[in-house]
């Protein structure tokens, strides 16, 4: 069992963390919100004041932020993670951000004779939770090769991919698909129901074709019922996709449905829903198209939608 160390307890690291404890592993943990990792400090994780003092408890030690700004306030300063880093640690940042950044960021924990691998994950926290979570690395491979094990005490899936930076460039190129499925399905199934199909056949009929992939499995039953929590809002998959256009630019690759999608979750974010799955594409459509929009969850749909409904099930029998 190996001497864990973890910063950023949100919905994702949390879950990532707890699997951790549940291997047996030693696990001292900071978030900047205490409160939220009381579940965890139930579970038997130990509290550290900052991410200083995460860093100099354990011997490998993970981070998992929102962004570039949230990384650089983990990392920073005398508290920050880079100080408590000394030879022989391994630090594991799962965040998504800049390649550029997470190289720049390894070349300084290189400094402190400490090393670096970029290992963001594919999945939500419902994967997480079923133990399907997949994870892809980018640093030195000997590094890869000696946590290997405790990664997978996090998700079955572990993929080495390169150097340091092409992980998250990996996972970059993974998550520009996600939106841009989403707004697809979604079109195709408002053109249905405006065509004269009730929105659930026609969403089951989806679910049941060559296009119903994983992603669509688990995000599409949003346009029947909202979530009642995010499991990936809008803002930050905007994040991920101004991040693909950025590397887009610098390699010279046309991302045109990505500029697309984007300008729709632009959209989203007018009309008040940053904090919404990204899912709430499929509102914005709809009101464009002149339809209802998904229900927030645990609310009855509107007039039109309760039609549709009961037309569904009847033609389920």
């Amino acid at each position: 069992m190996a001497n864990l160390g973890f910063v950023g307890l949100g919905a994702m690291g949390g879950r990532i963390a707890y699997r951790l404890l549940q291997a047996g592993h030693t696990l001292t943990g900071y978030n900047r919100t205490r409160e939220k990792a009381r579940w965890l400090l139930e579970a038997g994780m130990h509290w550290g004041e900052s991410p200083a003092a995460v860093a100099q408890a354990a011997d490998i030690i993970f981070s998992m932020v929102a962004d570039t700004a949230a990384l650089q306030a983990i990392t920073e300063g005398p508290q920050g993670l880079l100080a408590g880093l000394g030879p022989g640690k391994i630090y594991i940042d799962m965040s998504t951000v800049s390649p550029g950044i997470s190289r720049a960021l390894a070349a300084r924990v290189a400094e402190r004779g400490a090393h670096m691998l970029d290992a963001p994950v594919s999945g939500s926290t419902v994967t997480v939770e079923q133990g399907r979570l997949a994870i892809m690395v980018g640093g030195d491979q000997a590094v890869f090769e000696q946590v290997r094990p405790v990664l997978l005490d996090i998700g079955p899936k572990v993929n080495y991919v390169g150097s340091n930076g092409q992980a998250v460039l990996m996972k970059i190129a993974i998550n520009l698909s996600l939106p841009v499925q989403f707004l697809a399905f979604s079109e195709g199934l408002l053109l249905a129901e405006k065509g004269g199909i009730p929105r659930e056949t026609a969403f089951r009929v989806w679910m049941e074709s060559v296009v119903a992939s994983p992603a669509m499995q688990y995000r599409g039953p949003f346009v029947l019922e909202r979530p009642a929590e995010a499991l990936f809002s809008v803002n930050m998959m905007q994040k991920d996709l101004l991040l693909a256009q950025e590397l887009g630019r610098e390699v010279d690759v046309p991302l045109p449905s990505v500029a697309l999608t984007n300008e729709l979750l632009t959209a989203a974010r007018a009309l008040g829903l940053g904090q919404e799955d990204f899912a709430v594409l499929f509102d914005v459509l709809a009101q464009m198209a002149g339809v209802p929009g998904s229900p927030s969850a645990g609310q009855p749909p509107s007039s039109s939608e309760q039609g549709d409904t009961e037309a569904g099930r009847a033609e389920q029998g």
